[in-house]
């Protein structure tokens, strides 16, 4: 992200500066102030601070996210693997791990799973239900994608909000060289160097809120769709698992259906985890 914003300004202040421009002109903080300023302000009308709250711990996540590895999927694998062993003929036998997970000792071995809210209670909560009162496979399909959506539908508020706001800033950009007009008006008797100084002033503030807008809030909507679609892959790997479980299949077929739906840059190949499920039998 932070190669990408010093990219941005690279390329466009470097462009301006070669054609002959001056730095100075570009520097207009009160320009900043109206566009940037009255873009929050509207920020603050249109969300809750639930809203954002959610939309700093995106975009803090985003900043330091990665793409999903195969040793993190082989992690949520194992962590499932595990699970299906321990409940295979059993369910009560999972109670303790699912009522509290966060004290597990199975998802205390698996920090991908252990450290993801989200996929971590979708576990829990789904074995609660299984275990309380069995459902049919397509009932727990169900079950299971109204969940899934609930979250997905929860996360795209923050990316919407975002590009919400870059749309914004073209027309807050506007306003801000109106009001630069306005001013200039007043100077008609000043002479051309004044007045021409003031109109370039001015016209800062259009260029401000488009390249706010396509230079920086829209990549950033893009970027925070771009993680909760990966974050989101997990959910669907655990999904998958889950649904053979709860058609009693055995745990290295469930573990099955759950790598197939892994994306196949990061899918660990067959014999990989074949050779991870023996190496969690052997510490077992």
């Amino acid at each position: 992200m932070f190669v990408g914003a010093f990219t941005v300004i690279a390329c466009v202040v470097g462009g301006y500066l070669i054609e002959g421009g001056h730095m100075a002109v570009l520097i207009q903080p009160v320009e900043i102030l109206i566009i940037f300023g009255s873009g929050m302000g509207g920020l603050l009308i249109a969300a809750s601070p639930t809203l954002i709250k959610a939309m700093l711990h995106q975009i803090i996540h985003a900043m330091k996210a990665k793409e999903t590895t195969k040793e993190q999927y082989v992690e949520v694998l194992m962590c499932l693997y595990e699970l299906f062993k321990t409940g295979k003929g059993n369910m009560l036998s999972l109670e303790a791990h699912v009522e509290k997970p966060e004290e597990s000792a199975i998802f205390k071995k698996y920090p991908t799973v252990l450290n993801n809210h989200h996929a971590l209670f979708f576990i829990a909560d789904t074995m609660k239900v299984q275990i309380s009162s069995p459902v049919s496979p397509y009932d727990l399909d169900d079950l299971m994608s109204a969940d899934m959506d609930a979250i997905h539908k929860e996360e795209l508020q923050v990316p919407t909000t975002v590009s919400r706001v870059g749309d914004a800033m073209p027309g807050l950009g506007i306003v801000a060289a109106v009001m630069g007009v306005v001013i200039t008006m007043g100077k008609l008797t000043q002479g051309k160097e004044v007045i021409g100084h003031s109109v370039a002033s001015a016209l800062v503030g259009t260029f401000m809120g488009v390249l706010l807008s396509y230079g920086f809030f829209q990549p950033l909507a893009a970027k925070l769709e771009a993680v909760i679609s990966n974050d989101g892959k997990i959910l669907e790997v655990v999904k998958a698992g889950l649904l053979a479980f709860g058609k009693e299949c055995s745990p290295k077929v469930c573990i099955e259906f759950a790598r197939r739906i892994i994306p196949a840059a990061g899918r660990p190949s067959f014999e990989e985890t074949d050779k991870a499920t023996q190496n969690v039998k052997a510490a077992a």
